[in-house]
Formats: structure tokens, sequence, C-alpha cells
């Protein structure tokens, strides 16, 4: 069962001052106003009153950042040992343990998602991220081919050097904790650029980092605009690899970036329009209820690798409709801190505009549709009321583009192999869900799935063990999480010995 976190009034209040407090770019060991293009409001999806001024970086103040970042990589960062290091990052998950309500109510502050997913899920996460790649930091090893001929050959793995991490608005605390782990324990600097947004926790993080006794300049946050602070970075001759969570489209600017500067190393996680097919053999929905619902309405559809299509039996077309019917009235909408909420706001105006124009063309044309009904509190338009389509035509905006919300199509289908077609026909290829009681029904249909993660009776990504990343425009170059996730933050060399 979920905790409640306890916490009250005086939390809240002094989170805020935090907040407020966290108001200018992290460079090396301080804070600097110099050179910021701009002091934006950062605001609450709430209740859209003010949280922080934060002063967004300018193309030169991410030049200081980037030359702090390789500075450091030459100081005492970049001469210590794994043990040192591991022992750094070690002791930034405790700080981050220590702080778990302070940073479940900062993420929820700045990015509208309930206080019960901050506290259970987010923070948790990171903690737990953090001390895995400290572990692999101390443990992870490469094979050397076995001597021949009197030649002796090693396989040796650096740090790329200063790594650029860019990071998405909805889960800026935990995609950081998946970027920063792997990239620290291969021995790199990181400057890191947090959505325009929601960059409160980022910034928290690094001034814990300082705390916990990490030497300056290793980690560096910049936050900024996509178009000045990520294309100063994406250019900047001295990044040596860019890790970057986002849009397909803003991904593909960075593959311009790096052609048209060093060429460095590009990884991208991008959009996702992720299928779950129910297989002909199940007979009843109640095993997978939860994990189908969940898929669609966590963190307000604002996921990745939310189920956002689900192709089912006809079959079960009734059962169906009134499982999820019922399912979305137990998902309160409003006010992040209640602990009785489960979906908060989305994450800005524009953002709540877009999701609602994608509903809106779809009930143009299809008004076979099932509303939410759960309970909402509160008047912000950025409360989306989830719906659910029926039978949307495979040429629907809503069946082939990610909306991003809490906005799921659903189709019936006669014969399975044209519905693993349909699954299949779209641009992306990030995650898919299959839901079956035979296993090797389940096997066959895992195979033919194009996307990078498949989960089999459950909706998740994983643990932070699994790599996880997609296929097609939903991104390349390198995973996020598990010890695959070193490959994109180290260079191999190898060196041939003719003894």
């Amino acid at each position: 069962m979920d905790k409640v976190p306890m916490f009250g009034v005086s939390d809240l209040r002094q989170t805020r001052d935090t907040a407020r407090r966290l108001d200018t770019s992290w460079i090396g060991d301080g804070f600097s106003r110099d050179g910021g293009s701009e002091v934006r409001n950062i605001m609450s999806p709430f209740d859209g009153e003010t949280i922080s001024e934060v002063a967004f970086a300018s193309e030169r103040q991410v030049d200081l950042a980037v030359h702090a970042a390789r500075a450091a990589l030459k100081a005492d960062w970049g001469t210590m040992g794994h043990e040192g290091r591991a022992a750094l990052i070690r002791a930034l998950a405790d700080a981050v343990e220590k702080n778990r309500l302070e940073l479940a109510l900062l993420e929820s502050l700045d990015v509208g998602k309930p206080i019960l997913h901050s506290y259970n899920d987010d923070v948790p996460t990171t903690v737990g991220v953090l001390r895995w790649y400290a572990s692999l930091t101390e443990t992870a090893y490469d094979l050397s081919p076995a001597r021949r001929n009197g030649v002796l050959s090693q396989i040796v793995r650096e740090p790329q050097g200063v790594v650029g991490i860019v990071l998405p608005w909805n889960y800026p605390l935990t995609t950081l904790a998946l970027k920063i782990g792997p990239a620290l324990a291969a021995g790199n600097t990181v400057v890191c650029k947090p959505a325009d947004d929601t960059p409160l926790t980022t910034l928290r993080l690094a001034e814990l980092a300082i705390e916990a006794g990490f030497p300056a300049g290793v980690i560096n946050v910049v936050p900024g605009t996509g178009a000045v602070a990520g294309k100063a970075l994406g250019l900047h001759g001295d990044v040596s690899a860019i890790n970057f969570t986002g849009s397909t489209a803003t991904g593909r600017r960075f593959l311009h970036y790096s052609a048209d500067s060093n060429l460095k190393e590009i990884s991208l996680e991008c959009g996702g329009k992720n299928p779950a097919i129910i297989l002909p053999d199940v007979k009843s929905l109640d095993r997978f209820a939860d994990d189908i619902s969940t898929g669609f309405l966590m963190n307000s559809g604002q996921l990745c690798s939310s189920i956002s299509r689900v192709l089912a039996p006809r079959a079960l077309e009734a059962d169906l409709r009134d499982m999820l019917a019922t399912k979305m009235k137990e998902w309160p909408i409003g006010d992040p801190f209640d602990p009785a909420t489960r979906i908060g706001p989305l994450v800005s105006d524009a953002h709540a505009a877009k999701v609602n124009r994608a509903v809106d063309n779809e009930k143009r044309h299809n008004n076979d549709l099932s509303v939410s009904g759960a309970e909402i509190t509160g008047t912000s338009p950025r409360l989306v009321e989830p719906v659910v389509f029926f039978n949307v035509a495979e040429s629907a905006e809503a069946w082939s583009e990610e909306v991003f919300g809490p906005v799921l199509s659903v189709r019936f289908y006669d014969d399975l192999d044209s519905a693993i077609r349909s699954a299949n026909d779209t641009q992306y290829g990030l995650s898919a869900y299959v839901f079956g009681e035979n296993p090797n029904a389940i096997r066959e249909a895992s195979a033919t799935l194009d996307a990078g993660f498949v989960a089999i009776n459950a909706f998740c990504e994983g643990d932070f063990t699994t790599p996880f990343g997609g296929f097609k425009t939903s991104g390349f170059g390198g995973k996020d999480k598990g010890i695959h996730s070193l490959d994109q933050y180290s260079r191999t060399k190898s060196i041939w010995w003719a003894t």
C-alpha cells in the first residue's frame, strides 16, 4: 500500500521558501546571475502562482559551465579513483533520502504531480538509481582478448569528458538521476539543462551534491530555454556527448548541433505512442485492470512510456468499456498536495491547450467516448479530465500522434495479426505491452512488436537494472538504466602491446 507522507502547512511553506531561494544558475561551486539571458517566473501548475524567479542561462553562462566542468576533469575528480567516486555518489543518494519530503514537495510544486506519486515513486527511485550506479562505479569491468602470438591487448574505458544532460519536464528528478548516475560512474563531469518549466529539483540536487562533498565543477546546472541554453550546449566544442530526453522534434535538433560542431555523441530518448495488446486467450480483464488503467492515467498521461493505444479482441469490448469507466472513477483529480489526489494538473497552460486540442479534434468525428467521472477539486484550466475514445480510426491523430496527456485510444480486432500490424504502424517504437494467458502466444506477440521495451502482463519500465530505450523515432544512441547505460558515457580504447 502506498505511504501517505506526513506533512503540514509549515513543510509546504518551507519548500516554497527553498524554491524562491533557488533563483540562479549553478555553475561550478556557486550561483551566478552574470550574463543571464532573462529572469523567468516558474509557475505552479495547480494554482498559477509564482513559485520562484529563476535566472535563465545565456550562451556565455553555458560556456562558463562547460569550462568549469572541463577544469574539474583535470582536478580532483579526474584523478579520483573508483572508490572515491562511488563514495560521493552514495553520499548524494543519502542526502536525497534524508531530504525525501522536501524534494517530493518541490517536485509536486514544480511539476504538478500528486504528492503521493512524488513521495512514493520519484524520490525513492532517485535514491535507488544513485546507489545502483555507485555500486557499478566499483564493479563494472571490461573483457580483454586472450594473449596470442606474443602480443598482449587491452581494452580500456575512459570517460567521454564533459557530458551535456538535457532533461524533460515530466520526471525531472528521476530522469536526472538516470543520466548523471552512469555519467558520474564513468568519470565524466556534467552540465545539466532542466526543462524551462521545471528546474527546481535539479537546482536543489546540485546544492545537495556540493554539500555531500562533490568537487566544484562536477555537476553544473544551467536553466534556460532550448533556443538559447540547449542550443549553446549542443553546439559547444568542449562538450563531448549529449544525452537528451524529450520530443522527437527537439532530438533532431541535437543531431544537427552535433553535425554543425564537433560530432559529439548524441543519445536520444524521444516520443512514444505505445500500444497494449490484449490477446484473444484473455477471458477476464480483472487481473489486468489496474495495470491497463494506470498505464494511461499515471502522471496525468505525461509519461513517454504511457499506454496510449489499446488493441483488444472484439469479444472483450463490453468488459473493457466497463472496466475503464470503473477505473477512471477511482482516480480523483485536483490539488497535488491532497494525499487523496491521483491525477494532478498538466504542467502548463500551453501543454493543457495542446492536449485539449487533440481531444477536441477527435471529438469532431468520433462521439464514441467515455470520460473520467472522477471527483475534481479545483478549477485550474490545467486540470484535464481523462477520456477514452473507442473505435478510433487508424488515420486519426489520436491513434498515431503522441498526445502526452490522459487520453486513451481503443480499437477492437477480429484478427491478431492485423492488430499487431496496427500496433507497429507508427513512427515510434518506445514501449509496448502484452496482456495474455498463454506463454507461447505472449512470446510470439512480444517478438513481433517493434519496440525497445516490452512489458508482459504489467505496466512498467522495468527497474533501474534493465536497459530502457526505443527504436525508430523514439530514439537511439544509448539506453537509460542498467549497466548498458555506461556505454554512452564512455569511450573505448584498445591498447596493443608487442611484448
